[in-house]
Protein backbone atom coordinates (compact mmCIF):
# COMPACT_ATOMS: atom_id res chain seq x y z
CA UNK A 1 0.00 0.00 0.00
CA UNK A 2 1.48 3.44 -0.98
CA UNK A 3 1.93 5.64 2.02
CA UNK A 4 -0.21 8.53 2.04
CA UNK A 5 1.56 12.24 2.73
CA UNK A 6 -1.19 15.06 2.62
CA UNK A 7 0.07 18.83 3.43
CA UNK A 8 -2.81 20.68 4.03
CA UNK A 9 -1.40 24.52 3.44
CA UNK A 10 1.40 24.33 -0.04
CA UNK A 11 3.07 26.88 0.88
CA UNK A 12 3.84 25.80 4.61
CA UNK A 13 4.22 28.14 7.52
CA UNK A 14 5.42 31.20 8.00
CA UNK A 15 9.32 31.44 9.67
CA UNK A 16 9.34 27.57 9.46
CA UNK A 17 12.88 25.93 8.71
CA UNK A 18 13.59 21.98 7.92
CA UNK A 19 16.46 20.35 6.60
CA UNK A 20 16.55 16.90 5.29
CA UNK A 21 19.48 15.11 5.03
CA UNK A 22 20.35 13.85 1.56
CA UNK A 23 20.42 9.95 1.18
CA UNK A 24 23.46 9.92 -0.45
CA UNK A 25 25.33 11.38 2.94
CA UNK A 26 22.93 8.72 4.88
CA UNK A 27 24.56 6.04 3.32
CA UNK A 28 28.09 7.32 2.68
CA UNK A 29 28.71 9.14 5.68
CA UNK A 30 26.72 7.96 8.42
CA UNK A 31 25.66 4.41 7.98
CA UNK A 32 29.42 3.66 7.00
CA UNK A 33 30.61 5.72 10.51
CA UNK A 34 31.38 3.76 13.22
CA UNK A 35 30.96 6.79 15.84
CA UNK A 36 27.87 8.01 13.80
CA UNK A 37 25.78 4.46 12.51
CA UNK A 38 24.30 4.02 16.35
CA UNK A 39 22.31 6.93 16.29
CA UNK A 40 21.95 9.66 13.73
CA UNK A 41 20.08 12.33 12.44
CA UNK A 42 18.11 12.19 8.79
CA UNK A 43 15.65 15.39 9.18
CA UNK A 44 15.53 18.42 11.54
CA UNK A 45 12.84 20.88 11.46
CA UNK A 46 10.90 23.49 13.54
CA UNK A 47 7.65 24.89 12.65
CA UNK A 48 6.73 27.77 14.09
CA UNK A 49 2.50 27.99 14.42
CA UNK A 50 1.70 25.46 12.27
CA UNK A 51 -1.85 25.90 11.23
CA UNK A 52 -3.30 23.15 8.74
CA UNK A 53 0.15 21.17 9.61
CA UNK A 54 -1.04 17.28 8.80
CA UNK A 55 0.67 14.47 7.98
CA UNK A 56 -0.59 11.09 7.92
CA UNK A 57 1.58 8.05 6.95
CA UNK A 58 -0.17 4.45 6.89
CA UNK A 59 2.74 2.65 7.05
CA UNK A 60 4.80 5.14 9.12
CA UNK A 61 8.11 6.56 8.50
CA UNK A 62 11.47 4.46 7.69
CA UNK A 63 12.30 6.40 10.60
CA UNK A 64 11.60 7.53 14.49
CA UNK A 65 10.13 10.34 14.90
CA UNK A 66 10.28 12.95 18.01
CA UNK A 67 7.95 15.53 17.96
CA UNK A 68 8.10 18.37 20.80
CA UNK A 69 5.16 20.76 21.43
CA UNK A 70 6.15 24.59 22.88
CA UNK A 71 2.91 26.39 22.14
CA UNK A 72 -0.34 25.70 20.96
CA UNK A 73 -2.28 22.77 20.77
CA UNK A 74 -2.72 19.08 18.05
CA UNK A 75 -4.00 15.94 17.88
CA UNK A 76 -1.67 13.11 17.61
CA UNK A 77 -2.65 9.22 16.58
CA UNK A 78 -0.30 6.49 16.42
CA UNK A 79 -1.76 3.04 15.85
CA UNK A 80 -5.54 3.06 17.70
CA UNK A 81 -4.57 5.68 20.30
CA UNK A 82 -4.83 9.06 19.79
CA UNK A 83 -3.03 11.56 22.30
CA UNK A 84 -3.93 15.27 22.37
CA UNK A 85 -0.64 17.56 22.86
CA UNK A 86 -0.16 21.12 24.64
CA UNK A 87 2.91 22.70 25.26
CA UNK A 88 5.76 21.12 26.84
CA UNK A 89 4.43 17.78 25.90
CA UNK A 90 6.68 15.74 23.24
CA UNK A 91 5.82 12.16 21.21
CA UNK A 92 7.94 9.87 19.99
CA UNK A 93 6.84 7.73 16.93
CA UNK A 94 9.07 4.54 16.39
CA UNK A 95 9.64 3.63 12.84
CA UNK A 96 7.43 1.84 10.36
CA UNK A 97 4.22 2.30 12.95
CA UNK A 98 1.22 4.10 11.49
CA UNK A 99 0.70 7.20 11.99
CA UNK A 100 -1.51 10.85 11.48
CA UNK A 101 -0.85 13.93 13.47
CA UNK A 102 -2.56 17.73 13.10
CA UNK A 103 -2.13 20.89 14.79
CA UNK A 104 -5.21 22.49 16.18
CA UNK A 105 -6.81 24.61 13.90
CA UNK A 106 -7.83 27.52 16.32
CA UNK A 107 -4.61 27.30 18.40
CA UNK A 108 -1.86 25.63 15.98
CA UNK A 109 1.11 23.94 17.55
CA UNK A 110 4.57 25.19 17.54
CA UNK A 111 7.02 22.22 17.56
CA UNK A 112 10.30 21.16 17.07
CA UNK A 113 10.70 17.64 15.02
CA UNK A 114 13.63 15.26 14.13
CA UNK A 115 13.88 11.82 12.82
CA UNK A 116 16.42 9.78 13.08
CA UNK A 117 17.74 6.10 12.75
CA UNK A 118 20.70 3.68 13.99
CA UNK A 119 21.43 0.57 15.36
CA UNK A 120 20.79 1.63 18.66
CA UNK A 121 17.87 3.78 17.88
CA UNK A 122 15.60 1.57 18.35
CA UNK A 123 16.98 0.42 22.24
CA UNK A 124 16.44 4.02 22.90
CA UNK A 125 12.88 4.31 21.37
CA UNK A 126 12.17 1.63 23.58
CA UNK A 127 13.34 2.66 26.66
CA UNK A 128 11.81 5.97 26.25
CA UNK A 129 8.27 4.25 25.47
CA UNK A 130 8.84 1.99 28.91
CA UNK A 131 10.09 5.10 31.19
CA UNK A 132 6.69 6.75 29.95
CA UNK A 133 4.48 4.18 29.57
CA UNK A 134 3.27 5.29 26.35
CA UNK A 135 4.16 7.56 23.30
CA UNK A 136 3.91 10.58 24.96
CA UNK A 137 6.04 12.39 27.64
CA UNK A 138 6.04 15.94 29.20
CA UNK A 139 8.88 18.06 30.05
CA UNK A 140 9.24 21.41 31.55
CA UNK A 141 10.61 23.84 29.24
CA UNK A 142 14.27 24.26 29.35
CA UNK A 143 16.23 26.79 27.60
CA UNK A 144 19.55 24.84 27.04
CA UNK A 145 17.02 22.20 25.40
CA UNK A 146 16.01 24.90 22.86
CA UNK A 147 19.52 25.82 22.75
CA UNK A 148 20.82 22.29 21.65
CA UNK A 149 18.16 22.62 19.35
CA UNK A 150 19.58 25.41 17.38
CA UNK A 151 22.83 24.19 17.82
CA UNK A 152 22.10 20.69 16.28
CA UNK A 153 20.08 22.84 12.60
CA UNK A 154 22.65 25.39 12.74
CA UNK A 155 25.61 23.02 12.34
CA UNK A 156 23.90 21.20 9.73
CA UNK A 157 22.58 24.24 7.75
CA UNK A 158 27.02 24.78 7.32
CA UNK A 159 27.06 21.61 5.39
CA UNK A 160 27.49 17.82 5.51
CA UNK A 161 31.26 17.37 6.13
CA UNK A 162 32.96 15.11 8.23
CA UNK A 163 33.20 17.01 11.63
CA UNK A 164 29.69 18.47 11.25
CA UNK A 165 28.09 15.27 10.80
CA UNK A 166 30.41 13.59 14.12
CA UNK A 167 29.58 16.89 15.86
CA UNK A 168 25.69 17.04 15.51
CA UNK A 169 25.07 13.01 15.76
CA UNK A 170 27.03 12.85 19.24
CA UNK A 171 25.25 15.78 20.27
CA UNK A 172 21.89 13.54 19.62
CA UNK A 173 22.74 11.50 22.32
CA UNK A 174 22.54 14.51 24.89
CA UNK A 175 19.46 15.89 23.13
CA UNK A 176 17.47 13.18 23.57
CA UNK A 177 18.71 12.35 26.74
CA UNK A 178 16.83 15.54 27.98
CA UNK A 179 13.52 14.22 26.92
CA UNK A 180 14.37 10.48 28.46
CA UNK A 181 15.91 11.44 31.82
CA UNK A 182 14.30 14.91 32.27
CA UNK A 183 14.91 14.45 35.93
CA UNK A 184 18.36 14.43 35.31
CA UNK A 185 18.42 17.88 33.56
CA UNK A 186 15.94 20.08 35.72
CA UNK A 187 16.52 19.69 39.47
CA UNK A 188 12.84 21.11 39.38
CA UNK A 189 11.67 18.45 38.09
CA UNK A 190 12.61 15.63 40.21
CA UNK A 191 10.45 13.57 41.82
CA UNK A 192 10.22 12.95 45.24
CA UNK A 193 11.26 9.26 45.26
CA UNK A 194 14.88 10.82 42.61
CA UNK A 195 15.28 12.87 45.56
CA UNK A 196 14.79 10.17 48.32
CA UNK A 197 17.62 8.20 46.45
CA UNK A 198 20.05 11.04 45.59
CA UNK A 199 19.70 11.77 49.39
CA UNK A 200 20.55 8.70 50.47
CA UNK A 201 23.29 8.12 47.74
CA UNK A 202 24.71 11.77 49.59
CA UNK A 203 24.78 9.85 52.83
CA UNK A 204 26.46 6.40 51.55
CA UNK A 205 29.35 8.85 49.77
CA UNK A 206 29.72 10.40 53.13
CA UNK A 207 30.82 7.30 54.84
CA UNK A 208 32.58 5.10 52.41
CA UNK A 209 35.46 4.88 54.88
CA UNK A 210 33.01 3.40 57.73
CA UNK A 211 30.53 0.10 58.31
CA UNK A 212 26.78 1.05 58.09
CA UNK A 213 23.84 -0.87 57.44
CA UNK A 214 20.78 -1.24 55.85
CA UNK A 215 18.88 0.53 58.36
CA UNK A 216 21.17 3.44 58.68
CA UNK A 217 20.84 4.26 55.23
CA UNK A 218 16.48 4.20 55.58
CA UNK A 219 16.57 5.89 58.26
CA UNK A 220 18.03 9.00 56.22
CA UNK A 221 15.13 9.45 53.98
CA UNK A 222 12.74 7.97 56.61
CA UNK A 223 11.41 5.14 55.34
CA UNK A 224 11.29 1.34 56.09
CA UNK A 225 13.90 -0.83 54.87
CA UNK A 226 11.29 -2.63 52.81
CA UNK A 227 10.04 0.31 51.23
CA UNK A 228 13.43 1.92 50.87
CA UNK A 229 15.26 -0.80 49.30
CA UNK A 230 12.41 -1.91 47.23
CA UNK A 231 12.20 2.40 45.55
CA UNK A 232 15.98 2.09 45.35
CA UNK A 233 16.46 -0.64 42.96
CA UNK A 234 13.71 0.61 41.13
CA UNK A 235 15.56 3.72 40.48
CA UNK A 236 19.12 2.66 40.33
CA UNK A 237 19.15 -1.29 39.21
CA UNK A 238 20.72 -2.09 42.46
CA UNK A 239 19.69 -3.25 45.81
CA UNK A 240 21.46 -0.55 48.73
CA UNK A 241 24.12 -1.87 49.91
CA UNK A 242 25.49 -3.60 46.51
CA UNK A 243 25.65 0.40 45.65
CA UNK A 244 27.26 1.30 48.96
CA UNK A 245 29.93 -0.95 47.79
CA UNK A 246 30.12 0.30 44.46
CA UNK A 247 31.07 3.40 46.23
CA UNK A 248 33.29 2.07 48.56
CA UNK A 249 35.10 0.65 45.08
CA UNK A 250 35.48 3.89 43.21
CA UNK A 251 37.13 5.17 46.82
CA UNK A 252 39.58 2.23 46.09
CA UNK A 253 40.71 2.61 43.12
CA UNK A 254 41.79 6.49 43.66
CA UNK A 255 43.61 5.02 46.42
CA UNK A 256 45.26 2.93 44.47
CA UNK A 257 45.79 5.26 41.56
CA UNK A 258 47.03 8.22 44.33
CA UNK A 259 48.65 6.58 47.02
CA UNK A 260 51.06 4.24 48.06
CA UNK A 261 48.72 2.41 50.42
CA UNK A 262 48.65 -1.32 50.22
CA UNK A 263 46.28 -2.93 49.31
CA UNK A 264 45.03 -4.20 52.75
CA UNK A 265 45.94 -0.64 54.22
CA UNK A 266 42.72 0.87 51.27
CA UNK A 267 41.22 -2.00 52.63
CA UNK A 268 41.51 -0.63 56.30
CA UNK A 269 40.68 2.51 55.09
CA UNK A 270 37.89 1.57 53.68
CA UNK A 271 36.37 -0.10 56.84
CA UNK A 272 37.28 -3.63 55.67
CA UNK A 273 39.48 -5.78 57.92
CA UNK A 274 39.25 -8.70 55.79
CA UNK A 275 41.90 -7.70 52.98
CA UNK A 276 40.95 -11.00 50.96
CA UNK A 277 37.03 -10.22 51.11
CA UNK A 278 38.13 -6.58 49.76
CA UNK A 279 39.77 -8.70 46.91
CA UNK A 280 37.28 -10.33 46.46
CA UNK A 281 34.65 -7.18 46.45
CA UNK A 282 37.12 -5.14 44.25
CA UNK A 283 37.45 -8.01 41.37
CA UNK A 284 33.94 -8.29 40.91
CA UNK A 285 32.96 -5.28 40.88
CA UNK A 286 36.35 -3.61 38.31
CA UNK A 287 36.82 -6.91 37.04
CA UNK A 288 40.90 -6.57 38.29
CA UNK A 289 42.40 -7.62 41.22
CA UNK A 290 43.48 -4.15 42.94
CA UNK A 291 47.16 -5.12 42.34
CA UNK A 292 46.49 -5.24 38.71
CA UNK A 293 44.16 -2.68 38.78
CA UNK A 294 46.77 -0.56 40.03
CA UNK A 295 49.81 -1.55 37.32
CA UNK A 296 48.22 -1.30 34.77
CA UNK A 297 46.08 2.28 35.25
CA UNK A 298 49.18 4.03 36.88
CA UNK A 299 52.90 2.54 35.29
CA UNK A 300 54.51 4.87 37.67
CA UNK A 301 53.30 2.92 40.56
CA UNK A 302 55.97 0.30 39.95
CA UNK A 303 58.83 2.73 40.29
CA UNK A 304 60.58 3.33 43.70
CA UNK A 305 58.48 5.60 46.09
CA UNK A 306 60.82 8.52 45.94
CA UNK A 307 60.93 8.38 42.30
CA UNK A 308 56.96 8.37 41.86
CA UNK A 309 56.75 11.57 44.72
CA UNK A 310 59.37 13.64 42.66
CA UNK A 311 57.04 12.87 39.64
CA UNK A 312 53.79 13.79 41.03
CA UNK A 313 55.50 16.79 42.17
CA UNK A 314 56.66 17.70 38.52
CA UNK A 315 53.11 17.02 37.47
CA UNK A 316 51.19 19.27 40.12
Amino acid sequence: MQERLTIRKKEGFQGQRAIIIPKRIISTQCEKNEIISPLYITDIGYYPKAKFHYRERSQGADQHILIYCIEGKGTVKIGKTVYSIHADDFLIIPSHTPHQYAADPNDPWTIYWIHFKGCTSASIVDLALARFNGHKGFVNYNEERIHLFKNLYDTLERGYKSDNLVYINMSLWHYLTTFIFMDKVVAADESVGTQLIDKAIDFMSKKTEQVITLEDIAKTVNLSTAHFSSIFKKKTGFSPIEYFNHLKVQKACQYLLFSDLRVKEVAYKLGINDPYYFSRLFSKVMGTSPNEYRSRSNPTNSKPTALRAKININQV
